[in-house]
């Protein structure tokens, strides 16, 4: 089993995470987004949205550069693996604060206000709540890495992560001994991958590439109706023409 979750399931994942967004994309383009709820209540969105988003940005990128930066980089910088844990400590617990407070804000809200409440699908708020786990977890180790300053089950999971990009068959074998609150923090994130294309988690591809394509490409068709049968009836013959 722990093959399976460390060696097997982060390419299951990976998989799901990258096809099911591409197919969701091509074949139901409208469910791409948001469906933010600020028009029908504005109050304490705000604060809430504001405060989760910064914190889960600033744990993921942190992530991604503290997981994924080669063992041999840090140490052609200098950089010591103690630092390196205290920083992902830092910067990691003020994120995963931030993104809680958010996190639990907006849960409120979307619980207890009626309006906000019937617009809410439940995987809405199975993924907010599954969010909300994860980031928990992540707060408690916290007190396990206080344990480990040295860096050492920081290095084991740097190494489990390059070996899954690399393709590293022993790739699983690195986690082996570590803490059940890495294991189970790892397992949740990895699911939380592949539920990432059924739910509204997709509309953080959008903020990262939707500027690119503005910038890169030509704007996209718009079709454009008048209010005026005569107009409307001669337009419907008429090809389509990009906005102005």
């Amino acid at each position: 089993m722990h093959t399976f979750i460390f060696g097997i399931y982060p390419y299951i994942a990976l998989s799901v995470l990258v096809i099911g967004s591409i197919v969701r994309y091509e074949r139901d383009p409208f469910t791409w987004k948001t469906e933010s709820s600020q028009l029908l209540r504005n109050k304490r969105l705000i604060v809430g949205s504001i405060l989760f988003h910064i914190g889960v940005l600033t744990i993921f990128f942190g992530h991604v550069v503290g997981l994924l930066t080669p063992i041999p980089l840090l140490e052609a910088l200098r950089i010591g693996h103690e630092f390196k844990q205290i920083l992902a400590i830092v910067v990691g617990g003020a994120g995963a604060v931030s993104a809680l407070i958010g996190g639990f804000i907006l849960l409120h809200r979307r619980l207890t206000d009626p309006r906000i409440r019937k617009t809410s699908s439940t995987m809405d708020i199975a993924i907010l709540l599954l969010l909300l786990f994860q980031l928990v977890l992540g707060t408690l180790s916290i007190f396990v890495s206080l344990q480990h300053i040295d860096g050492s089950e920081m290095i084991k999971f740097m190494m489990w992560a390059q070996g899954i990009f690399t393709l590293d068959p022993n790739a699983a074998s690195y986690t082996v001994g570590t803490s059940w609150i890495f294991e189970l923090h790892i397992l949740t994130g990895l699911t939380i991958f592949v539920l990432f294309p059924f739910t509204r988690l997709v509309h953080i591809f959008s903020g990262i590439f939707v500027p690119l394509r503005y910038l890169f490409l030509r704007r996209g068709y718009q079709i454009v109706r008048s209010r005026r049968q005569t107009a409307l009836a001669q337009r419907s013959s008429s090809t389509q023409s990009p906005a102005e």
